[in-house]
């Protein structure tokens, strides 16, 4: 886990502040909210807690908000195509979720050995597989590394990147050219090539770098290329242009947003996570809405999120 976020409402002498207009807070109480996302077939956004075990539900023409306990900890989940089940990353590993019965079904737990470590954040590629990165969260294990895997269409899992410490801010440009990634506690995000046929990254390079104590983390992918990143302990949202240039800031009234995804009825809605985890108490009434999801409107449109495809 990360520490508690160093500013609050920071801002960065010179860089453009985004028009976004605030719609709407749902007070959920999250400790770790993470891996938001808009389901377009249901209109309603879904996102975990991680620390509380739980996936959240929140259809905003209704304003009901629902939650499920799950078995352990949460890091991301994706929807599925043709069928009702998530398939999640669980704190130990993939495994298939029935949100009727409760059941869960493992698939594969690549790291289950490494005490300490957990997944984290993921996505679904536009070819179907569900790609996850892991965390570890014991600082005295600081030689133990974590990774980045993929679940392919046939369930098989496949290591891609290895001695990380927080895998974060997993997207693609909308041509399937690009993944971007970060190492959160780098301070960068870097960008590989993406064979999107074979499933393969190549030629890293860095693509953004944040000011020390700025860790990024969830990220999404605008219908222009941009890529849209929380970052934890910066107390914004910046959207970064295809070539990594910052092209707008989004200020936010709590230190440690976590994810972002676009959504709603337009797709121009922009859907932010946030944590309340490792704040103090005169933190936490600086920060009323920590904790909780934010909605804003945003000059940008999303691309609908993809669902893992099993074979």
């Amino acid at each position: 886990m990360r520490p508690a976020g160093r500013f609050f409402l920071t801002r960065f002498p010179g860089e453009n502040m985004s028009q976004a207009k605030l719609l709407d807070i749902i007070p959920c109480n999250n400790i770790l909210g993470e891996g938001v996302q808009w389901n377009h077939q249901d209109q309603s956004v879904w996102w975990t807690d991680i620390l509380s075990a739980k996936i959240f539900r929140y259809q905003p023409q209704t304003k009901n908000l629902r939650e499920w306990k799950m078995p352990e900890p949460v890091g991301c989940f994706a929807f599925v195509e043709n069928d009702p089940r998530l398939v999640v990353g669980f704190a130990t590993g993939f495994a298939w979720f029935d949100l009727e019965t409760g059941e869960h079904e493992w698939i594969a737990r690549p790291e289950l050995a490494l005490t300490g470590n957990r997944f984290n954040d993921g996505r679904v590629d536009r070819q179907g597989r569900f790609w996850v990165g892991g965390v570890v969260e014991q600082a005295d294990v600081t030689e133990q590394g974590t990774g980045l895997y993929c679940l392919d269409q046939k369930q098989q899992v496949t290591q891609h990147l290895s001695d990380l410490k927080i895998s974060n801010s997993l997207c693609w440009s909308p041509d399937s050219s690009r993944l971007y990634h970060a190492d959160s506690p780098s301070f960068q995000i870097h960008c590989y090539d993406f064979d999107a046929v074979a499933g393969q990254l190549s030629n890293p390079r860095v693509f953004a770098t944040l000011p020390e104590g700025v860790e990024p983390d969830g990220a999404c992918v605008d219908t222009q290329g941009f890529v849209w990143n929380a970052q934890w302990g910066g107390s914004r949202v910046v959207r970064y242009s295809p070539a990594g240039d910052v092209d707008e800031i989004l200020p936010l009234p709590v230190t440690q947003p976590t994810c972002v995804a676009l959504g709603g009825p337009e797709m121009n809605w922009l859907f932010v996570t946030c944590a309340q985890k490792g704040l103090t108490e005169e933190q936490l009434q600086q920060q009323p809405h920590a904790g909780s999801l934010f909605i804003y409107e945003v000059n940008a449109y999303g691309l609908h999120e993809h669902r893992y495809i099993a074979e």
